[in-house]
């Protein structure tokens, strides 16, 4: 079950999944989608954020980015509005070093 749920992401993607164990040793499992920094590290071409965010830019992501990142991660909070998902992610951006362009 939990391969066939996971075949179509590509690999070396984390995939967080929140799993309950039952005392019948049966279970169920949900999988959530990557971690935001994983997405915008990988869409601006860094490893990892800025050891001072703020004082440092260690790279940019567009807009375009930000909207796409924010489509993916509106399947976990499909109460939440693009717009809102949109500007968490912007601020984000801003808290591991990475620079928003339009």
């Amino acid at each position: 079950a939990f391969n066939d749920q996971t075949k179509d992401f590509v690999e070396g993607t984390p995939i967080p999944v929140k799993m309950d164990a039952f005392s019948d040793r049966t279970f169920t499992f949900k999988i959530k989608t990557p971690q935001t920094s994983w997405f915008l590290k990988r869409a601006a071409g860094v490893a990892k954020g800025a050891a001072t965010p703020g004082k440092e830019t260690v790279g940019e992501v567009s807009l375009k980015h930000i909207y796409e990142i924010a489509k993916v991660k509106q399947q976990d909070m499909a109460h939440v509005s693009l717009e809102n998902i949109c500007s968490q992610i912007v601020e984000q951006a801003k808290n591991i070093g990475l620079k928003v362009t339009r």
